[in-house]
């Protein structure tokens, strides 16, 4: 009977150099453990020289490339197989998707916040005086319904407008002085409006205050004119002034905006999972299945998009509508393979599944973006 053949340690895994106990863990150790079986690490007492430094660098960085190789070629050609892989056990073969996707968003982003020249924008916002123009509650543009309260308020101060300039900047000029003529009787002009209405004339007093009258806190204008410290009050003033910064700087506002983009990204992806969950609530997968199978094709998504991105800057022509169809197969096709469905079954649960995740899009940039701004 033939003897195995023994390897003799070198360096830092001599047996003179092991421990009775991990010095990562503590955990107790045998003089025969050539690594912690609780944490993985080297059992050894040796000081680290800068060889071993660089050679556990190397090792460890072969092993990520080895790792991300392998998703990379699983993830791209058997659609549905990392994940079903991946929950099985068969983990020590690929990247963590939590991790491999955080990596993807934030190169994706980054790339997109380095080739934009974002910054460029803020020259459009530098010689702004009107303020942020947008509609709905909290736009600051003069609109129609308001050309003839404007005209009473004129005429009450003895001021003519010529028909023909009745443009948008003019009546907002025109306006800034009806509002700075006497800033406390025309604020509460608006305590028996209705609530839209009230906000929204709110916002467009304070936004004319802080073009006009250089007041930088609510407890400047609370001194100066006594308004009232009410919550509404502060919260609208609060808004006002981020959406009036945006407007003075939309590049600055736009790069901050792409470098939050990966977390919420994280944000929005569970609650997708629980509607997948929902779903294919008869299959036997956990909640945490549906949240990988999620993470895995987001992945892919963003892989094609960098593709896309690197594509467009070498043709000079817009390819994403290609990519996204790309992926829209691939969608399918995981779906196929990972829940094991028919193909009516799948189609159908692919068409609802897409119309929820435009939805949740929808609603959750909507608050992404509201709260953004208020926080800017």
């Amino acid at each position: 009977m033939s003897t195995r053949p023994t390897i003799v340690p070198k360096g830092r895994f001599q047996q003179k150099y092991r421990g009775n106990s991990c010095l990562n863990c503590e955990h107790p150790l045998a003089l025969s453990d050539r690594y912690c079986p609780n944490c993985s690490q080297v059992n050894s007492t040796k000081k680290i020289a800068l060889k071993d430094f660089f050679s556990e660098f190397f090792s460890s960085l072969l092993s990520y490339d080895s790792k991300l190789i392998k998703t990379l070629s699983t993830l791209l050609l058997r659609p549905g197989t990392i994940t079903k892989d991946y929950i099985s056990g068969k983990r020590a073969s690929y990247t963590n998707p939590f991790r491999f996707l955080l990596s993807l968003a934030i190169s994706y982003f980054l790339m997109l916040g380095f080739s934009g020249n974002l910054s460029d924008l803020d020259h459009f916002g530098e010689d702004s005086d009107t303020g942020f123009n947008m509609t709905g509650p909290f736009s600051f543009a003069i609109d129609s319904l308001e050309v003839n309260e404007i005209k009473e308020g004129l005429e009450k101060n003895g001021d003519t407008l010529p028909l023909g300039n009745w443009n948008v900047e003019a009546l907002i000029h025109k306006n800034d002085s009806i509002v700075l003529s006497d800033p406390k009787k025309h604020f509460q002009t608006f305590a028996y409006k209705p609530l839209w209405d009230r906000l929204n004339g709110k916002a467009k007093f304070f936004n004319t205050l802080l073009r006009k009258d250089k007041v930088y806190r609510f407890s400047d204008v609370d001194k100066k004119y006594g308004i009232p410290a009410t919550f509404e009050n502060e919260r609208v003033f609060n808004a006002t002034r981020s959406a009036l910064k945006v407007s003075k700087r939309p590049g600055t506002f736009a790069s901050a905006l792409i470098s939050k983009l990966p977390f919420f990204i994280f944000f929005f992806l569970p609650v997708f999972a629980l509607f997948i969950w929902i779903l294919y609530v008869r299959k036997k997968h956990t909640y945490t299945d549906h949240l990988i199978f999620s993470f895995h094709n987001q992945s892919l998504l963003f892989i094609l998009l960098t593709i896309s991105f690197l594509l467009d800057s070498l043709i000079n022509k817009t390819t994403n509508g290609i990519f996204l169809l790309i992926f829209g197969f691939y969608l399918y096709k995981a779906m196929r393979n990972f829940y094991q469905q028919g193909r009516v079954k799948t189609i159908l649960k692919y068409v609802v599944l897409n119309v929820i995740f435009v939805i949740l899009v929808v609603i959750s940039a909507t608050v992404f973006l509201t709260g953004s701004m208020m926080t800017f």
